[in-house]
């Protein structure tokens, strides 16, 4: 078996995570959380929609964790990236982090906005 280095350009992956956290790139972020190449920022949650628009000049997808559980994302919210230029996926937390950095690890232009479990 050959085993390779995974190496990440602009940003940084989720180390993990845990009630009310994340560990991105070694430091810990406690509450709601934004991570992509314009780096890694505490974020209000889904209602604060500004930050999030912001990435439509460094990223084509946004994967957005929901905590612990899927959820449908508000009324508007993934039409008002879609019109920003930024696909949206909505998921679980921990999957959310899972398919972050293994996009991230193949130089995909993504970002992750994540709700603690």
């Amino acid at each position: 078996m050959r085993l390779n280095e995974i190496v990440y350009n602009d940003a940084t992956p989720v180390d993990g995570y845990g009630p009310g956290f994340f560990r991105i790139g070694g430091e810990m972020v406690e509450g709601p959380v934004i991570t992509g190449p314009t780096g890694t920022f505490s974020w209000k949650g889904l209602s604060e929609t500004g930050p999030l628009k912001d990435l439509a000049a460094y990223i084509d997808v946004l994967f957005v964790g929901t905590g612990a559980d899927v959820a449908h994302l508000p009324d508007g919210l993934a039409e008002e990236l879609q019109e920003a230029g930024i696909g949206v996926e909505a998921m679980s937390s921990p999957a959310a982090c899972r398919t972050y950095n293994v996009l991230l690890s193949e130089g995909r232009r993504i970002a992750l906005a994540l709700i603690p479990v």
